[in-house]
């Protein structure tokens, strides 16, 4: 990448004669014109007027740009071209996301999965250096996009998402191994699950602990997130007279959620709230940073030599013209 710096900028105080130097002359030009009292100027009314006294204080303008000039040859311009290579270990995460009909429960504002849906995004885009892919799971589990460096799009996907996609139930089987099956062929060098459920597996044709043996063949890092509030939580019923909320038992499988982390070499957290989910993305966010080494590599060039051109042109052109042309004036 060109750019183009000085090396002594403080130098440019100096503009701040030129203000001082162009007073100088107009008061010059004030104590140099001679008077004569006449009793008459008819006598000059014919006299020939030269073209040439507007252009006379062009002298003074050449003289000034030739001053600016050698200000810029003091600061010491110079190009510079730069070369950064930049090294990424990149991690690649897969977010996998209950969206059962029990993610709708009031427990977390507004409901769990739009909590879960708000907290994800933030740490999405915080990960600008990561490829992210999300699945989605109830009954049967769905890519609902793959590994990506894109996050504005992962992001419109993410809102995108809502309960009824898929068929209800919870196979946290079926969604491990679908996460896994979008990371195993990755390679970079750290691969990452975020499962995130609110309950117990009861669908799906795949064992939990199975695919979390998948993953711990593929070198896949598995993190679980039990999302719940302790005893009961408030859940939207429809019914005939709108909207009832009922008290539903929180049931969520921590020993297999906390067995999978075990297995895959991840961690287990239960969130109670959005404040302690969004906690535990931060948690995982520290835990799992991708390094950047940066080598800049700069080449400089001075380049004063065409402002001293420019100045000693300048300069020859004040010289020639006040002895030339402007020597006399009529």
């Amino acid at each position: 990448m060109f750019s183009y710096t000085f090396l002594w900028p403080h130098f440019f105080w100096l503009l701040l004669i030129i203000p001082f130097f162009i007073a100088w002359y107009v008061w010059k030009q004030k104590e140099m014109h001679a008077s004569l009292k006449i009793s008459s100027l008819k006598g000059f009314s014919f006299a020939p007027k030269s073209k040439r006294v507007p252009f006379r204080h062009s002298l003074i303008a050449f003289r000034v740009l030739a001053l600016v000039c050698l200000i810029c040859v003091l600061a010491r311009p110079q190009s510079s071209n730069s070369f950064r290579d930049e090294v990424t270990e990149g991690i690649d995460i897969v977010m996998a996301l209950d969206i059962s009909s029990s993610m709708l429960a009031e427990d977390f504002k507004p409901n769990r999965l739009e909590a879960a849906k708000e907290v994800a995004s933030k740490f999405v885009a915080g990960r600008k250096n990561d490829k992210i892919g999300l699945v989605i799971y109830a009954a049967e589990s769905f890519t609902q996009c793959p590994l990506t460096t894109d996050h504005n799009v992962l992001q419109n996907l993410f809102r995108d998402i809502t309960p009824g996609l898929l068929e209800d139930g919870t196979a946290i089987g079926m969604g491990l191994a679908t996460a896994v099956q979008r990371i195993k062929d990755s390679n970079a060098k750290s691969k990452v699950i975020i499962l995130l459920t609110d309950g117990e597996n009861n669908r799906g044709e795949i064992a939990p602990l199975t695919a979390a043996e998948i993953a711990k063949t593929f070198g896949v890092r598995v993190y679980t997130v039990g999302v719940g509030t302790v005893g009961t939580a408030p859940y939207p019923m429809q019914t005939v007279l709108g909207v009832q909320y009922q008290q539903i038992e929180v049931k969520i499988d921590e020993n297999l959620l906390r067995s999978i982390a075990d297995v895959t070499g991840g961690k287990y957290f239960r969130a109670t709230d959005k404040n302690k989910l969004e906690s535990i993305y931060a948690e995982i966010d520290k835990m799992e940073k991708s390094r950047i080494e940066v080598t800049e590599y700069t080449k400089r060039k001075e380049e004063f030599l065409w402002f001293a051109v420019f100045a000693g042109l300048f300069l020859l052109m004040e010289v020639y013209l006040r002895n030339t042309i402007f020597r006399n004036l009529p």
